[in-house]
């Protein structure tokens, strides 16, 4: 099971780099095709947010197929490797099972138990199989982590007001702003995360609320969602006026480069007015160099940690029932590995005694004459495949069901030495 697993988080990276590294959905094909054409790497699948990036591959050779999924990193980054190196991690077989479990369940997450890590799960688990990225491993292996991940939300209380990226925003808004009730909000972008800002703004009174995106028919769909807020639309070309009619800006998109940036926001920003930014995008979408302008306050999404580690303490204990449940899958999923050693055996062992049967059968037919009716013919067939099944039957059972390692290879060993089989002439 040559599984690894290697990226880098919120718990291993800051945003600076984490941005570099940062794979939007429209050039997921491309770089799933570029680590596809390394020498040792046979299967892989990206999860690429805010807070992570991780590469899931099944390679040839260990140690190989991880140095080029490194290098595929530090090349798309533009990052040295010494410098790169220091912020990854690298999990292999059963570890790199088991933290993809952990990462559906919402256990890797800066906010532990957020649900929207699932969703993000299951898209790189379609994209990857859209592109051709991963077969028979992958493919089970990311539908046992999906399984993980429902399980822990509906059988432990985990997910239970389980506050989000966007929450967590808010929440740090409300502890730096005197009434945030009565404050003037700009959100710029409509994806899922503003659609959350807005449900959590509205919960703490906030009813002063503008859009600005990019497809005015996205920010109309996002209002739909909320009937009772009168929320204000504005295209994207109305950004820097609606800042500047602000005092809390929350940027949530998916661009690739800042979209605000310090000259700009000073030419219109009133010299006696104050304005406090909050960046959950990654990349970024506030320039770094805007938090020098002296009435602004500015934050991103590394800066959520203090919000969210008051709200860990209360969770850990939830967090351990999950545990129980993950190593549940995590074995469930090395049982399934563990029976794919046996398949070669059987296929060749079946192929062996199909064969015998045949030869057997046309002796049989042979000497029976022509005048020997067809019907006949076919009940003698049925027969001789029916007594084949049945014979066959319980030893292949009983080798799945085998879980000791070393039982399982003895019996494997056993039947190619006393049947005579040939398991590298059969898959060569």
């Amino acid at each position: 099971m040559n599984i690894a697993v290697v990226g880098l988080s919120h718990k291993t990276a800051p945003v600076e780099i984490r941005e570099k590294l940062s794979i939007p959905e429209a050039k997921l094909e491309e770089a799933i095709t570029h680590l596809h054409s390394y020498p040792h790497i046979e299967e892989v699948s990206i999860i690429s947010t805010c807070n992570r990036l991780e590469i899931y591959a099944v390679t040839k050779e260990t140690k190989q197929g991880v140095i080029e999924i490194i290098q595929f990193l530090a090349e798309i980054g533009e990052i040295p490797h010494h410098q790169l190196r220091r912020h990854l991690f690298i999990l292999l077989h059963q570890d790199a099972v088991r933290h993809l479990m952990r990462v559906a369940a919402g256990l890797e997450s800066l906010v532990l138990g957020e649900g929207q890590i699932l969703a993000q799960v299951k898209t790189a688990h379609k994209l990857a199989q859209k592109y051709q990225g991963i077969d028979q491993l992958l493919d089970r292996l990311f539908k046992q982590a999906m399984t993980a991940g429902k399980r822990v939300r509906t059988e432990t209380s985990i997910g239970t007001g389980a506050v989000s990226i966007s929450s967590a925003a808010v929440e740090l808004a409300y502890t730096k702003v005197s009434d945030l009730s009565k404050a003037r909000v700009t959100i710029i972008g409509a994806g899922k995360m503003s659609r959350l800002l807005v449900q959590h703004l509205l919960s703490k009174g906030v009813n002063n609320i503008t859009i600005v995106n990019r497809s005015e028919r996205r920010a109309q769909e996002l209002a739909q969602q909320f009937p009772q807020a009168s929320l204000n639309i504005q295209p994207l070309s109305a950004m820097l006026e609606a800042i500047a009619n602000s005092d809390l800006v929350f940027t949530s998109t998916g661009a690739t480069q800042p979209i605000i940036c310090k000259e700009p926001l000073e030419s219109v920003l009133p010299a006696d007015q104050s304005l406090m930014v909050i960046d959950i995008s990654v990349p970024r979408n506030v320039a770094s160099d805007v938090s020098t302008i002296p009435q602004i306050e500015s934050y991103n999404v590394d800066d959520l940690k203090a919000v969210v580690a008051a709200n860990h303490e209360t969770r850990r204990q939830m967090a351990q029932e999950a545990e129980g449940l993950l190593e549940e899958e995590v074995a469930a999923f090395e049982l399934w590995c563990q029976s794919l050693e046996t398949v070669p055996t059987i296929v060749c062992l079946r192929s062996k005694v199909e064969d015998i049967r045949e030869q057997e059968l046309e002796k049989a037919l042979s000497r029976l004459g022509a005048e020997f009716g067809e019907k006949h013919q076919e009940v003698i067939e049925a027969l001789t495949r029916g007594i084949v099944n049945k014979i066959l039957h319980e030893p292949m059972i009983q080798l799945r069901a085998q879980q000791d390692i070393e039982a399982r290879r003895l019996c494997l060993q056993s039947l190619q030495m006393l049947f005579n089989l040939d398991i590298t002439e059969q898959y060569s």
